[in-house]
């Protein structure tokens, strides 16, 4: 199953297209949707749109996966990180793509082994498991992928919210 991990947000969005066949897992493609801070919000969010659509274009992934907002810290950014998961919803939405998502917590165990790993720990684990020649970066990126991982671990198509709850 191809899965496209999403870090939601609306300056700077993680993605990764990864699968997993035999216990081996298989990335396709991975990076970051980078959008200027002065630039109008309707314009970043049209970014992050037309990105996310090119790589469902071209990686026909079958599921994706997002992170939970945490909204516990600061508002605004609880807001503005629901702006641009609207956005990746919508684009997954136009291409019937079923999405599931996790909290940080089930994310960072499925991939350090603790709920409360630091994210280059969940770096540096997400090479080690993707056996990648370098450290994914940016760190939206690597959360991308990590997401993607969490997914893979997680999912059994038969039992619902296995682990992911389906919005």
């Amino acid at each position: 199953m191809k899965v496209l991990g999403i870090d939601p947000g609306t300056r700077i969005v993680g993605y990764a297209v990864v699968d997993q066949e035999m216990g081996q897992f298989h990335t396709y493609t991975y990076g970051a949707v980078v959008t200027q801070p002065h630039t109008l919000l309707s314009q970043r969010l049209k970014a992050i749109y037309e990105t996310l659509t090119k790589i469902m274009v071209d990686f026909q992934p079958h599921a994706g996966a997002i992170e939970k907002i945490c909204y516990g810290k600061n508002l605004q950014t609880a807001i503005r990180t629901g702006e641009g998961r609207g956005v990746a919803l919508l684009a997954a939405a136009m291409f019937q793509l079923p999405v599931y998502e996790y909290d940080a917590t089930k994310i960072k165990k499925s991939v350090a082994g603790v709920g409360s790993a630091h994210k280059t720990q969940v770096q540096a684990m997400v090479q080690a498991i993707l056996q990648l020649p370098q450290v994914p970066n940016p760190l939206d990126a690597s959360d991308a992928l990590a997401i993607a991982i969490c997914h893979l671990q997680h999912f059994q198509p038969n039992i619902s919210e296995a682990g992911g709850i389906l919005i």
